[in-house]
């Protein structure tokens, strides 16, 4: 189901509060004949996934990077330690066109934070690394990240995050045999 922030009338007195916003959405979707048990669930998740989408684009601007510099460092940190990307692959796992891929690797070379390199396979091919600045630059959005993760999550015991956690994986899992998704 499209999720969609419905805008809200300002009221005077103190404004709703996260809990108040998720009630108010559930009882919307199960009016429109949601199942509740699914809205709950969806619309949980959602609000999380919102509210920590605001948080990563501040704690981006703090680092100077843009989202999609970030997809770049995100994604070359996660390859295989020897593994060298081509543009065209990071275009692919970004979702953008190759020549704004380009661009992007020139400027992210020019700040250090990514090396462009000839394939010694294939001289026309060019190959992207991460370099030390890049790493450190993923590893400290990777820390502040967490503590704001840890926040979150705060509220539940190790346990109720382990169960959590495996219960999410379930759904993970089944995204690649849901032929809706």
């Amino acid at each position: 189901m499209l999720r969609m922030t419905k805008p809200r009338l300002a009221t005077k007195g103190p404004a709703p509060t996260a809990q108040d916003e998720y009630r108010a959405d559930v009882a919307a979707y199960v009016a429109a004949g949601g199942d509740e048990s699914v809205q709950r669930v969806i619309t949980a998740v959602h609000g999380l996934a919102r509210k920590l989408d605001q948080w990563y684009d501040r704690q981006l601007a703090d680092l100077d990077l843009s989202a999609g510099e970030w997809a770049v460092l995100s994604r070359l940190a996660r390859s295989n330690e020897d593994e060298a990307l081509t543009p065209s692959q990071l275009a692919e796992a970004t979702s953008v066109a190759p020549s704004s891929m380009t661009h992007r690797l020139d400027r992210m070379t020019q700040r250090d934070l990514v090396a462009r390199a000839t394939d010694p396979d294939n001289r026309t091919r060019v190959l992207i690394t991460l370099t030390d600045e890049g790493w450190a630059t993923f590893k400290a959005a990777v820390r502040e990240s967490d503590m704001v993760e840890s926040d979150v999550l705060g509220p539940l015991s190790r346990g109720q995050r382990e169960d959590l956690a495996s219960l999410l994986e379930v759904l993970i899992a089944g995204l690649d045999e849901t032929p809706h998704v």
